[in-house]
């Protein structure tokens, strides 16, 4: 009987969560854009104030324990709620709080069922309770609306490979590699080696 190559013992560590950033609304390609830059009019711009989710995510990236309380005004106040309610989630899960995590992430969805960072984060979050099937679905919901985010594929490919399903697996690290920088992308390769054995023996 054939000796079947198992992946590493340790599982390797996936990688964390995303937080939301501000989305900036383009123009249409279809449009003329009137306003273009090669304009010659020299147009002189006031200022501008911080939003609240803003002033929130640049709390947040200090470390600073407000950043929680500004989050929870930005939905309040209807500032990129969405946004919001997936970076809270993300405080409140590094506070061990996983039960308002999910809520965050949930309710972030509800604000928009396309929203990226929450499909990924709950997959995350599923993942580390041990919920494969859930988390299963949302990194495929998350892969998508965003197909060119790397840590996604890492991720998936460890699932995956604990569900002892080795062609996906082995197809989400190769996608993982082609998407990550050269250094990062290495994490993969060990794990390649050990499905590439495994699938010729299973084969």
């Amino acid at each position: 009987m054939a000796v079947v190559h198992r992946l590493p013992p340790r599982k390797p560590e996936k990688f964390g969560f995303k937080k939301a950033k501000r989305r900036i609304r383009g123009g249409n390609p279809r449009q003329l854009d009137i306003f273009s830059a090669a304009s010659s009019a020299r147009i002189l711009s006031l200022p501008s104030r911080r939003g609240v989710f803003e002033e929130a995510l640049l709390l947040d990236e200090r470390g600073s324990q407000a950043a929680e309380s500004a989050y929870r005004r930005a939905i309040e106040e209807g500032d990129c709620s969405a946004d919001a309610y997936c970076n809270l989630g993300i405080l409140r899960f590094h506070a061990g709080d996983s039960a308002e995590a999910l809520s965050c992430f949930t309710n972030s969805l509800k604000e928009n069922p396309r929203h990226f960072e929450s499909h990924y984060n709950l997959a995350n979050l599923f993942f580390d309770r041990g919920n494969l099937n859930a988390a299963r679905v949302q990194y495929e919901l998350a892969s998508a609306i965003d197909d060119t985010f790397a840590s996604l594929y890492f991720n998936f490919g460890l699932l995956l490979a604990i569900e002892e399903d080795y062609q996906g697996s082995f197809d989400a690290f190769i996608r993982f590699r082609s998407l990550a920088p050269e250094e990062e992308g290495r994490l993969a390769d060990e794990l390649l080696n050990n499905l590439r054995e495994t699938l010729a023996q299973a084969g």
